[in-house]
């Protein structure tokens, strides 16, 4: 398919001299330092999976295991590998790295991996990775008091297992070990995690921390970097490959963020990968008054502002949360904790298939089977009132938000609609989903998207990739990883570090063997 993605002549954005100004040089550049972009600088550092000796227990998968065991899986062929693999993620490649590291796990077991790791120094693929915030990503920014939806030990990345790392943390910092309910983890401490494992693994000079991506741009290079000392032509990567400079190339600009001083920063790469996660831009509702953010957020940290600044209490109005999904259902907790009232709106049946909350075994979540307990009941709890398939029309002066109910049949057969109500609310916390912001690649990144012509969903429209490469159908070199391509749980997003890292091994040596 034709590449989609503005070219831009490599002149445009060279100095005078013929040299790009402040411009930083490298393989590959990662813009996302949540796990997805951790784990492959880890396997980019030169860190490369090999199968152990304990057996699959999937006999056709352990067959193909040996076949080729000396060599690493990122040299193997991943598409025969993952064929015939079934599991919760629709990506090959991640049930593929998912059922390695953790073999049996949705009948509930607790196997050994089947992978050992080795570090080969001389492999190693020059790469940054670029984030806002410290290495974790959205985990940085997550209610830590909560629970992970995922076991603690799905959470971790290769090499450092997670309730080791878990006990010894809660033993330097607390004297003792804190057991979560049912073997998962505290948010705080899956952050904590992501942020040891880059010291730990010696990743922290591949992290440039603070830093923001305001733009990526295909690069057309027609022409070779002058060495400015030597007079010698030289390629733009540090491969040093003089086939690169026939090869598009990319442009990373962006903003490092230095406590009151803001930097600007350009990285030029043959490859980038997009690991950003799907959680910067909320979703909205269209109704009047939805504008006024005084009363309507979208955001649970402004409603714990509000009651940290003793602006809600349990006399105030009630604070309405729109949603029916998890995020909503941990905003209704955390407020029934503080005993604010709650007005809790939402578009589905009680009784859809589609809720979550059917999916969830009520011994490993009581907390959101009582939430949804709560969603069912026709007379409400105590400091709580449910309307489901009920949605906003409207915020009136004075606090009062107007809601429509269903359509409903009367005696007689005919279909009248439900009367509106108004609710005096103090707050509006809508909680309905969130999608990227992919706004540094023009279009929110819709031209990259499996339908073009909608804005990219974790869900319904992920970015569209070669599902064993992880390469953008519709820019060479441009890579997605995570939510982005429908990953949403850690425990899947190693296979798409696994797919890049090992198209990029590969690639590398096929050029190896051509300049030989």
């Amino acid at each position: 398919m034709k590449d989609r993605m503005e070219d831009i002549q490599l002149q445009d954005v060279m100095g005078s001299q013929g040299t790009c100004t402040g411009v930083l040089h490298t393989d590959v550049v990662i813009i996302g330092n949540g796990p997805s972009g951790i784990c492959l600088s880890y396997l980019l550092s030169g860190n490369w999976p090999y199968v152990n000796n304990h057996p699959h227990p999937n006999p056709f998968l352990e067959r193909k295991l040996r076949e080729n065991s000396d060599c690493s899986i990122l040299q193997q062929d991943l598409q025969y590998l993952s064929e015939g693999l079934e599991g919760r993620s629709n990506n090959p490649v991640a049930l593929l790295m998912d059922t390695l590291c953790h073999p049996n796990a949705d009948l509930g077991m607790d196997e050994p991996s089947c992978l050992q790791w080795n570090h080969h120094p001389a492999r190693n693929i020059p790469h940054v990775v670029l984030g806002r915030g410290p290495p974790g990503g959205a985990w940085q920014d997550m209610d830590g008091s909560m629970l992970t939806l995922s076991l603690g030990n799905w959470m971790e990345l290769p090499q450092m297992d997670f309730r080791q790392w878990a006990q010894h943390h809660r033993r330097s910092q607390h004297g003792g070990v804190n057991c979560a309910r049912q073997d998962r983890a505290y948010i705080s401490d899956v952050a904590q995690y992501y942020s040891d494992y880059v010291k730990h693994m010696g990743l922290e000079k591949n992290f440039l921390v603070g830093s923001t991506v305001t733009s990526v741009r295909r690069l057309v290079v027609d022409c070779a970097f002058i060495n400015q000392e030597s007079g010698e032509q030289e390629a733009s990567c540090q491969l040093h490959r003089p086939e690169c400079c026939r090869k598009n190339m990319w442009e990373v600009r962006g903003v490092l963020q230095a406590d009151d001083l803001q930097q600007p920063f350009c990285y030029h790469a043959p490859h980038v990968v997009m690991a950003t996660g799907t959680t910067d831009i909320p979703n909205r509702l269209d109704f009047k008054g939805d504008n006024d953010n005084d009363v309507v957020v979208h955001d649970l940290r402004e409603i714990e502002k509000a009651i940290a600044n003793k602006e809600l209490d349990e006399h105030s109005d009630p604070v309405m949360v729109v949603g029916a999904g998890l995020t909503a259902a941990d905003a209704i907790l955390c407020l029934r904790s503080r005993k604010i009232p709650i007005v809790h709106v939402f578009r589905r049946d009680v009784k859809d298939q589609g809720l979550i909350f059917k999916t969830l075994p009520d011994g490993l979540y009581p907390e959101y089977h009582t939430v949804y307990q709560m969603m069912k009941s026709k007379d409400g709890y105590p400091g709580y009132k449910s309307y489901p398939r009920h949605e906003i029309l409207e915020m009136r002066a004075g606090r009062k938000c107007v809601l429509k109910g269903p359509v409903r049949r009367c005696l007689i057969g005919r279909m009248i609609d439900c009367p509106e109500k108004v609710v005096h609310v103090s707050k509006v916390l809508v909680l309905i989903g969130a999608r990227p912001n992919l706004s540094f690649l023009g279009n929110n990144g819709m031209d990259l998207a499996v339908d073009s012509t909608k804005q990219v969903s974790c869900k319904k429209n992920p970015i569209d990739v070669d599902p064993y490469t992880f390469e953008s159908a519709r820019a060479q070199g441009l890579y997605a990883v995570g939510p982005l391509v429908g990953d949403n749980f850690v425990r899947f997003v190693k296979g798409g570090p696994l797919g890049i890292a090992s198209h990029l091994v590969k690639t590398m040596m096929d050029s190896d063997a051509t300049m030989m």
